[in-house]
């Protein structure tokens, strides 16, 4: 049997799989779904399959002289539930707040354990983000993704580009996700600075935890980030 993988699924392979293809003696009693799995590539990333060019699931069990394709998930991906919500692991709080920068409906705590966050996620219908292959190949998972990139600017790029979520930049809080509304100065004076109250008159407060947000320094710093998703997501 020759299994080939898309460019982009071949990054979860042993190095000594990462070649065009991989060949293998197939075990009848095995799915093609768990022969992928077992090759270190989660299911979450994997889109279809298809023998000999005709289309199977992943419950198809393998003959020898096969010629599998195992394609990576489509972009943007289709999900049950749109607009989609997310849910990150511990490794990814700069990326929870930049999600939720744009808008983004992003649930975060930085101490939760894997089966934690598999509940979770398929309670509420949220798409686990994880660069933790292994919590990508829990069976009972029902979405996930898994990001590559270490750095928060290419990892935002990525999420974006794979889900392409609908944005509505500073409308959630940055610290719990809440959903942020406008406020008179006078109904949030008692958190201001005296700089800020003479400086400033438009201000959001958050419906969850009450956080205070105005136009400061802080907007400048991130107008850049949501200016970039803008037109990553709407290049025309």
């Amino acid at each position: 049997m020759v299994v080939r993988f898309a460019p982009e699924l071949r990054f979860f392979l042993l190095p000594c799989h990462r070649h065009a293809q991989v060949h293998l003696d197939p075990d009848p009693t095995s799915t093609l779904g768990h022969i992928v799995d077992s090759l270190g590539v989660p299911p979450t990333e994997v889109g279809a399959f298809t023998v000999h060019g005709a289309a199977v699931t992943s419950s198809y069990r393998p003959h020898p002289g096969d010629h599998v394709e195992v394609a990576a998930v489509e972009r943007p991906q289709p999900l049950p539930q749109w607009p989609p919500t997310f849910l990150l692991d511990v490794h990814l709080g700069t990326l929870a707040r930049r999600l939720r920068l744009l808008g983004v409906d992003t649930a975060y705590d930085n101490d939760r354990d894997d089966p934690s966050l598999v509940r979770q996620a398929n309670a509420e219908g949220r798409v686990l983000l994880t660069r933790d292959r292994e919590l990508l190949c829990r069976k009972n998972l029902h979405t996930g993704g898994h990001v590559r990139h270490d750095r928060p600017d290419d990892q935002l790029c990525e999420v974006l580009e794979r889900f392409a979520p609908p944005l509505e930049p500073w409308t959630r809080c940055l610290a719990c996700n809440g959903l942020l509304t406008s406020a008179a100065k006078g109904e949030v004076d008692e958190h201001l600075c005296a700089g800020t109250r003479a400086t400033y008159d438009t201000f959001a407060r958050c419906h969850s935890c009450g956080q205070v947000y105005w136009p400061g320094a802080h907007h400048e710093r991130l107008e850049p980030i949501v200016c970039g998703a803008q037109a990553l997501l709407d290049p025309g």
